[in-house]
């Protein structure tokens, strides 16, 4: 690509943003809001899918398969200890995901 003004502000600004994550407490921070909003968007897709009858089946195949496919990116190979901000990111939204709905299952059981 051409070095515009437009690519070299993006440039910029992605590389201030991983400078950014760089502090230990900052990306702990990004990790527990992913894992917050996975808390969030489970409680969201239960209520949301529970309206409707006929949406339960899809929606439970669909989040297992989005389950299983970021568990497979994020943990494809053991060698290298450490994974990037983004495969974090995921899977953390995927914990808080997954203890949304067991949390949800909890509540309509009892």
């Amino acid at each position: 690509m051409q070095n515009t003004r437009l690519n070299t502000l993006i440039d910029r600004s992605l590389d201030r943003l991983v400078g950014w994550l760089q502090n230990p407490w900052r990306r702990l921070s990004v990790l527990i809001i992913s894992l917050l909003f996975g808390n969030f968007l489970g409680t969201a897709v239960a209520t949301t899918a529970g309206q409707r009858a006929d949406l339960d089946v899809l929606v439970a195949a669909l989040l297992v398969l989005i389950s299983e496919l970021v568990s497979r990116v994020v943990y494809r190979d053991r060698r290298t200890p450490t994974r990037s901000l983004l495969m974090e990111l995921l899977n953390a939204l995927k914990v808080g995901l997954t203890f949304s709905l067991f949390v949800e299952a909890f509540k309509l059981g009892s």
